[in-house]
């Protein structure tokens, strides 16, 4: 018997079937890109490694310049060997090297060697800011001598120390110049004789003791000079002159000097000496004075002129 079937009307379980088929690809594809983000997040996060982060990298550079800040921090240290030097004045720089020349007595010596002989000019400027401290050193107003002397001892002797240090670097034979050792010896003359008087004849040994020495260093030199074109040098300078200014001013204490002078040459200050006559023939005198007019050796007229 056939038996028509007429269509049945789709029941619920048929439907959520069909929907569940057509709806199932749904989820797949949500958790394929739910996949695909989380890779790319993945991959986000292992791109983005600890050096190249920009927080790591801003402490990295803060760490540098802390370090670099570090080795250049400002502390303290001494000056260095030219900067200190240059602080030094003159009496500091040589307090300093004389301590170095006392201690190593080797490096005094190379000092010696290598630093230039000194000029009169220099010697006598030495000299004078000695004198310069005695004058200073003097009291003001009255006061009697034997205060005056205790007053500026120190200085005096400071001075005439310097005095007989100074004298044999200029004498022969370290001072080859006899000009040169006769200029030296007329300005360090002057300074004696600004020395002091004073009354006491216990404190006038002092510039006794300076004019004898003085005095037998000019006899020194003349000596020596007289042996050089017979005393061209002497007499030339006018020096015999000059010396008995001085000796007129030590009121005669350079008699050594004198007697030296009148031996050498026969004549001091263009007088007579001894009896000889500078114009006598043959003196010593008369010589000098044709060599600097430009006439020694010239023919002498025989018979009436």
């Amino acid at each position: 018997m056939n038996v028509l079937l007429s269509p049945q009307p789709p029941t619920a379980f048929a439907h959520q079937h069909d929907f569940n088929r057509r709806s199932s690809p749904r989820p797949m594809a949500s958790y394929s890109t739910t996949r695909k983000r989380k890779a790319e997040d993945d991959g986000d996060e292992m791109s983005v490694s600890p050096t190249s982060s920009p927080a790591i990298q801003s402490r990295q550079l803060a760490s540098r310049q802390s370090k670099k800040l570090r080795s250049n921090e400002l502390t303290g240290r001494p000056l260095s060997l030219p900067r200190l030097l240059e602080t030094l004045d003159v009496t500091q720089l040589r307090t300093v090297l004389q301590t170095i020349c006392e201690r190593q007595p080797e490096i005094g010596e190379e000092v010696v060697k290598s630093a230039p002989r000194p000029t009169v000019e220099c010697a006598l400027q030495v000299l004078k800011e000695y004198q310069d401290k005695l004058r200073e050193a003097f009291p003001y107003g009255e006061s009697s001598s034997d205060y005056t002397y205790f007053r500026v001892k120190q200085q005096l002797i400071a001075l005439i120390d310097a005095l007989a240090d100074f004298t044999p670097q200029y004498l022969p034979p370290t001072e080859p110049s006899a000009n040169v050792s006769l200029q030296f010896l007329d300005g360090a003359t002057k300074i004696v004789h600004s020395l002091p008087e004073w009354e006491s004849q216990s404190h006038r040994h002092h510039k006794e003791n300076a004019y004898d020495e003085i005095s037998r260093a000019w006899a020194l030199v003349i000596n020596e000079a007289s042996k050089k074109g017979a005393g061209f040098v002497l007499h030339s300078g006018g020096w015999d002159q000059i010396l008995a200014k001085h000796n007129q001013q030590s009121g005669g204490r350079l008699g050594a000097a004198i007697s030296s002078m009148s031996a050498n040459l026969g004549w001091v200050g263009g007088g007579q000496s001894s009896g000889v006559s500078n114009n006598a023939p043959g003196s010593q005198g008369s010589i000098l004075d044709q060599l600097m007019a430009g006439n020694f050796g010239s023919p002498v007229r025989v018979g009436p002129r």
